[in-house]
């Protein structure tokens, strides 16, 4: 079994158990992306449309790696792994879908908000003093990213002068190119644009808006303030380690060393820590704390900034960044003009990653 074939189970592994993960870990006033009173959280109807989810979500998960990873073992075409990926995903949102409308369908026909006294609730020191920026956690990546291209830097008369800038999924050497600033220093420049990228993220999660239970102020204020600061870390860890892999890739292509475990380099460092931040965020997810509050206030019924769940767009709100409606982490506001300009940095960088790694 080749390491791409073991790539391809471990990775449809982790995207499968994470979508069925994600139901449990988000707040039950948006069950699949639906807001609902908090009394409505426990609905028959959002119940069996949770289990139908689940069962809907285990098989084709099933089909897609039993069909993905036998072609890959078939054919060995690495591009299958990432295209057998994508189709899990797409599926995944046809399964949560199919439960957001059921479970929108009945919140209308049942009159759920109705009677419902609606509130906002807003931690003004947000903005005022919001959560520092983690510096701390951002030296281990600025570090590495600097200690790369000194080693480069040092190491660049005796590279050989052709340098290995490619592995198949087999780990044989695929693509070759002469020596040259470009091709020796490709995955440091890769380094600079992912931290910067991602470390500009970090600092929009601090400054997002919270989404505040109106019935828990004080204590969802508490929670939204912590659950920033960690999300931000998390953001930051996690471009350390990419930054690692691709210092330990980077040395394989300036020593000329070719070996199968070569694509681990990256993926097994990135992947440890993907695994790392989603677990502590799930963890931290699910309890939101209260203190006992209730001022008998729900959240107003917003459904109508958010397409099919997962899409906001309001323009109206200022923040770049939002909590999502289903799993963890932030969405973009896609009603903010910023949000275009990161998305084309986004595609920039994706671009010079496909470019680097499966370019002629």
């Amino acid at each position: 079994m080749t390491i791409s074939i073991i790539l391809g189970f471990v990775l449809l592994g982790l995207v499968l158990l994470l979508a069925l993960v994600l139901p449990s870990v988000t707040s039950g006033t948006v069950p699949f992306g639906v807001r609902i009173p908090a009394e409505y959280s426990t609905h028959p109807v959002v119940a069996e449309q949770a289990r139908r989810y689940r069962r809907r979500v285990l098989v084709c998960g099933g089909v897609i790696s039993v069909v993905g990873v036998g072609s890959l073992a078939l054919t060995r075409q690495p591009l299958l792994l990432p295209l057998s990926v994508l189709v899990l995903v797409g599926l995944w949102y046809g399964c949560f879908f199919l439960a957001h409308q059921e479970i929108r369908a009945a919140k209308v026909d049942g009159g759920w908000f109705e009677g419902v006294h609606q509130g906002v609730a807003v931690d003004t020191e947000l903005r005022t003093n919001p959560p520092r920026f983690p510096w701390r956690w951002l030296a281990p990546a600025v570090v590495i990213c600097a200690g790369t291209a000194v080693i480069g830097i040092l190491m660049y008369p005796s590279m050989p002068q052709t340098l290995v800038v490619h592995y198949a999924g087999n780990g044989t050497a695929d693509r070759l190119e002469a020596k040259s600033v470009g091709s020796a220093f490709s995955l440091v420049f890769l380094q600079l644009g992912l931290t910067a990228l991602l470390a500009g993220l970090a600092a929009a999660i601090i400054h997002s808006r919270a989404d505040l239970d109106p019935a828990r102020p004080q204590g969802s204020a508490r929670w939204a303030r912590h659950y920033m600061a960690l999300g931000a870390k998390a953001l930051l860890g996690l471009v350390a380690m990419i930054d690692l892999g691709l210092m330990a890739s980077s040395l394989l292509m300036w020593t000329g060393t070719v070996t199968r475990w070569a694509p681990l380099v990256i993926v097994v460092p990135v992947l440890a820590s993907v695994v790392a931040a989603v677990t502590v965020l799930a963890r931290n997810n699910a309890d939101r704390g209260g203190d006992g509050e209730d001022t008998g206030l729900t959240h107003r019924d917003d459904d109508k900034f958010w397409r099919a769940g997962l899409i906001y767009i309001n323009r109206e709100d200022p923040a770049l960044l939002v909590p999502r409606r289903f799993g963890i982490g932030w969405t973009l506001n896609f009603g903010d003009p910023r949000a275009a300009m990161l998305l084309a940095g986004v595609v920039a960088l994706i671009v010079l990653v496909l470019t680097l790694r499966f370019g002629g």
